[in-house]
């Protein structure tokens, strides 16, 4: 089950990355870097808005994988999907409500628009409150299919309707209207289709009980510990992870924002690279912790750093060192590439550290050990917020990127030394020297060869070779010093070879 999962997360996150990204440049072309500024902008909003649930989404998710290790009895489990069903629906009200009733403040007050009239911006935010409210929803249906461990239909439908999200979005303002309302508009329309599908394909999965479900204290009550812990984490890790996109929005002009918010999109796809793997192994990891197999638990948790490290350290040094090149490719645009390539390089780098912490930090939560993240988390803050107030007026953007590249150096370095004390506690400098070390050094030194012995033509279709022959072979040599993948995908393909040939 978790090769099935892991296979449809990585098929279903490629085809969502290519959604999302492969538009955006169209995106700018039809709305102008300004107008794209508030589509960043509601990035942040919708993915802060993940504090407002305080902490029952993860916890849901968790909660519906024990149920499938049966923790849970069908009423137990409808039982509180309902419960968080009616508190979530009561807060997305609220939401829309007070982004709509503050538009007005937010257009006039707290962005920097130059060309965008008042009014537009205004009705921006107003039908922005609506789709976030939806988007907010969504996320309880999401997270209780990956609970399921029903992934590979999770993907299958995520899929399908971020086509319909990402065409639609395109044909809308290409036939129909080249403004930004229309294009929040066709949002709205979109989640309220992805809402009535996942909350009906949910039911369906759920086994049939003796009553239908309904609001209880009781089973809330049951998992408040575990939730209030991932609420102070979620709330900490929101802060460091959009206060930038925050507070910049009111440092900078709308248009030198929307530069930055293209390149903290393009390096938050390395997150849809590696989120496939923490979403396959939580559920096992979780587990695993349950029946109490560490030797297996083990296995299991370097296996996924070292995948998190092939993957996520191949791609990300690619970028680093081609950042304008890939720019100029994908953009066709020259002045957009320029500007936004310095700041991509330190946000892929500041998100590969980030994202090397991602198994680890899925293993405290699979353990039940919510309180090392959120004491983390406290000190991160108190760093981050002061950093980027102190370097954005000295610095610009660049300044606010370097903030990022420091605290995440920090995590790597410093963070993970204290679960090691308390859990995995013989594997520290393993995961340091196997997991990370040998993977990343392979990286950094087959793609700082090809950067520098092979110079990168003018014709684009030179510029795509050379980035294809340079992820080529740094993966190659990511993957040959992982051991654990090496060893695992060497018995995968063992493996299925025989069953060919018993079939022949």
């Amino acid at each position: 089950m978790l090769k099935r999962n892991l296979i449809a997360n990585y098929l279903g996150q490629v085809w969502n990355a290519l959604m999302g990204l492969a538009f955006l440049p169209l995106y700018i072309h039809y709305i102008g870097i300004e107008s794209y500024g508030l589509i960043g902008l509601f990035g942040v909003i919708t993915a802060s808005l993940s504090l407002l649930d305080m902490g029952m989404t993860p916890t849901l998710s968790r909660e519906m994988a024990r149920f499938t290790g049966g923790e849970h009895t069908p009423e137990s489990i409808r039982d509180l999907l309902r419960s968080i069903e009616i508190i979530t629906f009561s807060i997305a009200a609220v939401i829309a409500v007070t982004l709509t009733l503050s538009s007005h403040w937010l257009a006039s007050s707290w962005l920097q628009a130059k060309d965008l009239p008042v009014a537009i911006v205004s009705q921006s935010f107003s039908i922005m409150g609506l789709v976030a409210a939806l988007r907010f929803v969504e996320t309880i249906y999401r997270s209780s299919l990956v609970g399921l461990q029903r992934q590979v239909l999770f993907n299958a439908i995520n899929s399908f309707l971020a086509t319909l999200r990402g065409l639609g979005s395109v044909a809308i303002l290409a036939w129909f209207s080249t403004t930004i309302q229309a294009f929040f508009l066709w949002q709205g329309l979109v989640s309220i289709v992805t809402l009535a599908t996942l909350s009906c394909t949910i039911y369906s999965i759920l086994p049939k009980a003796k009553r239908p479900g309904r609001f209880s204290w009781q089973v809330l009550r049951q998992i408040w510990g575990y939730a209030g812990g991932i609420m102070g984490i979620t709330f900490l890790s929101m802060l460091l992870t959009q206060v930038d996109k925050v507070l910049l929005s009111k440092l900078l002009t709308l248009t030198e924002y929307g530069y930055y918010t293209l390149a903290a999109t393009v390096a938050g796809a390395l997150y849809m690279l590696i989120s496939p793997i923490s979403q396959a192994w939580f559920p096992r990891l979780t587990q695993l912790f349950a029946a109490e197999d560490f030797p297996k638990l083990t296995r299991t948790y370097h296996q996924g750093a070292q995948l998190v490290t092939v993957v996520l350290g191949t791609s990300a040094l690619v970028l680093i060192f081609f950042s304008e090149t890939f720019l100029q490719l994908w953009t066709q645009n020259s002045e957009l590439a320029q500007h936004t390539a310095p700041l991509l390089r330190l946000l892929v780098l500041g998100n590969m550290l980030n994202g090397l912490m991602w198994i680890p930090y899925q293993t405290q939560l699979a353990y039940g050990w919510t309180r090392l993240g959120l004491q983390t988390n406290i000190v991160a803050v108190s760093f981050i917020v002061p950093a980027i107030l102190w370097m954005t007026p000295r610095y610009g953007a660049v300044g606010a990127a370097w903030a990022w590249v420091s605290l995440n150096a920090g995590y790597v370095l410093i963070g993970v030394h204290f679960m090691y004390r308390r859990i995995l506690k013989t594997e520290k400098w393993l995961w340091y020297r196997e997991d990370v070390g040998y993977p990343l050094i392979s990286a950094l030194s087959v793609v700082w060869i090809i950067r520098w012995s092979l110079p990168v033509p003018d014709v684009w279709l030179f510029q795509l070779g050379i980035l294809f022959l340079t992820f080529f072979c740094t993966f190659c040599a990511t993957f040959l010093s992982a051991n654990r993948v090496r060893e695992k995908a060497k018995a995968i393909f063992v493996n299925s070879l025989n069953a060919l040939t018993a079939r022949i």
